[in-house]
């Protein structure tokens, strides 16, 4: 057992070192990485090499450390996985044009919630989030409609990671009831200062929530009576989506 947990916590190390890799920082000395991650430098340092003999880390000329070639085909079968059918991109095109803001799908992730489908308002001033973003679950309006029936124990452990405490789990179950009943959630600079939000749920055949149809953008924009129009177009699309499908991820 103490083998197998050894063996665990080294997988999660390495997760996490790779982790630290953004767009914005593809470069890390082992001593960055060192500091970065609390690992010992000798950690770290078999870390890197275990995941260069897989491609997953490369270490240049220089000594700096940066992404590996061989994620390269992770990225090309995550992208496959999660490529959208065409009616459904069809349909979130529909509803940024009929809004004129961003629009954008989350799944629930453990602890958090991730973006993995996204189609941008033609506003020049939007609220800007990527696909592949993970973004807390104690805040925003997708996060309220994903922790609908969400189990006892994660909404605690949410409220744990939010700013507000442990305290907060009650809360949060108050408003994702608020949100079934509703059928549908909506937030104001819960999460940014300034960006509002509006979610309904995607569900499977079984009527299970699987996702966060969600409609974003600056708070000036999202007037008493622009959200009542906003939370007609975001549940009938959600509601079309379900219909539809989001296979083949989901």
């Amino acid at each position: 057992m103490d083998g197998d947990e050894g063996g665990v916590r080294s997988v999660l190390r390495a997760i996490d070192l790779i982790g630290l890799f953004t767009e914005h920082r593809r470069m890390w000395s082992i001593r960055e990485l060192t500091e970065a991650s609390g690992l010992a430098k000798t950690t770290v340092i078999r870390l890197v090499t275990t995941c260069e003999q897989r491609g997953l880390l490369w270490t240049r000329e220089d000594g700096q450390v940066t992404i590996g070639p061989g994620l390269l085909r992770w990225a090309k079968l995550g992208h496959a996985a999660w490529q959208l059918s065409e009616p459904v991109r069809q349909v979130m095109r529909e509803l940024a044009t009929q809004c004129g803001e961003t629009v954008n799908i989350y799944v629930r992730s453990s602890t958090a919630r991730v973006c993995v489908a996204q189609h941008e308002g033609p506003q020049h001033i939007r609220h800007v989030v990527r696909v592949g973003d993970e973004l807390p679950l104690w805040a925003g309006a997708a996060a309220k409609v994903l922790l609908i029936g969400a189990e006892s124990t994660v909404v605690d452990r949410v409220a744990a990671l939010s700013p507000h405490g442990k305290e907060f789990a009650d809360e949060l179950r108050k408003q994702a009831g608020l949100a079934a009943v509703d059928g549908h959630a909506v937030s104001h600079g819960e999460r940014e200062l300034g960006a509002s939000g509006i979610a309904a749920p995607v569900v499977d055949r079984e009527g299970r929530i699987i996702a966060a149809l969600a409609l974003g953008g600056p708070t000036t924009r999202f007037t008493d009576e622009r959200v009542a129009d906003f939370v007609t177009a975001v549940v009938t699309s959600a509601q079309w989506i379900s219909r539809l499908g989001l296979d083949p991820a989901l």
